[in-house]
C-alpha cells in the first residue's frame, strides 16, 4: 500500500539528501509532496552538495535547482502518513518557523514514521521531540541532539538507526540503510492500516 509522504525542505537543502529520497520513494510507489515555507508548487529551492574531501568538515558546492511539487501554505499534516527531513543548511533556518515546528510535532504526536538525515535533526531538536530518543545525525549536530534530551548514536557514516517511528542517519552515504529502514516502517504502517 502506498504512503503519502511530506518532505519539508528549504533553500540550500542538501542535494543528494533531497533528490534521492524524493525520487526513490516515488519509484517505490509512494506519493511525496515536497514543500518549503513561503513557496508554492512550481517554485524552486537552491540545493547544496556537501562532500567529504579530507577537510575538517564537509565542503559545500552549488547543487541542482529543486522544483517543489506542493504548496506549503496548503499542507495539512494530518493528511500525510510520514515525514522526511533532509539535511543541508535548510534545517538551520527552518527551525525558526513555528508552522514547520508544529508540522514536525504532529508526526511525532501521531506516531507516524519520520526519516531525518544529516542536519535534519536540528529541526527535530527545535520541535522538542527528541527527549528519550536514540538517533543519529551529522556528528556536528551531536551537541544539539544531547541538549534536546536525545542519545546520539555513534554509527558509521553509511549506517542508520531506527528508534520507534524515527529513522535517522549521519549523511547521504547512508541512503541505502536509511531508506530501507524508513520503508520498513512505512510497510508496517500500511499493514496495520490494512488489518484495521
Amino acid at each position: 500500500m502506498a504512503s503519502k509522504i511530506l518532505m519539508i525542505i528549504g533553500d540550500f537543502t542538501e542535494d543528494y539528501e533531497t533528490m534521492v529520497p524524493f525520487q526513490a520513494l516515488q519509484a517505490c510507489g509512494h506519493a511525496v509532496d515536497a514543500v518549503c515555507p513561503g513557496k508554492a508548487a512550481g517554485d524552486k529551492v537552491a540545493t547544496a552538495i556537501h562532500d567529504f574531501e579530507g577537510d575538517q568538515t564537509y565542503s559545500e558546492k552549488p547543487g541542482h535547482k529543486f522544483v517543489l511539487n506542493a504548496t506549503f501554505a496548503e499542507v495539512d499534516p494530518a493528511l500525510y502518513d510520514a515525514l522526511v527531513v533532509p539535511g543541508g543548511r535548510a534545517p538551520e533556518y527552518l527551525r525558526l518557523d513555528a508552522a514547520v515546528l508544529a508540522m514536525v510535532r504532529h508526526f511525532f504526536e501521531a506516531g507516524k514514521p519520520v526519516a531525518a538525515i544529516c542536519h535534519g535533526p536540528q529541526l527535530l531538536a527545535a520541535a522538542g521531540v527528541l527527549k528519550g530518543r536514540t538517533l543519529s545525525a551529522y556528528p556536528a549536530c551531536a551537541p544539539e541532539v544531547r541538549l534536546a534530551g536525545g542519545t546520539f548514536a555513534e554509527i558509521p557514516v553509511d549506517g542508520a538507526v531506527t528508534d520507534g517511528n524515527l529513522v535517522t542517519a549521519p549523511a547521504w552515504p547512508a541512503h541505502p540503510a536509511w531508506l530501507a529502514q524508513f520503508m520498513a516502517l512505512l510497510n508496517r504502517g500500511a499493514a496495520r492500516a490494512a488489518a484495521e
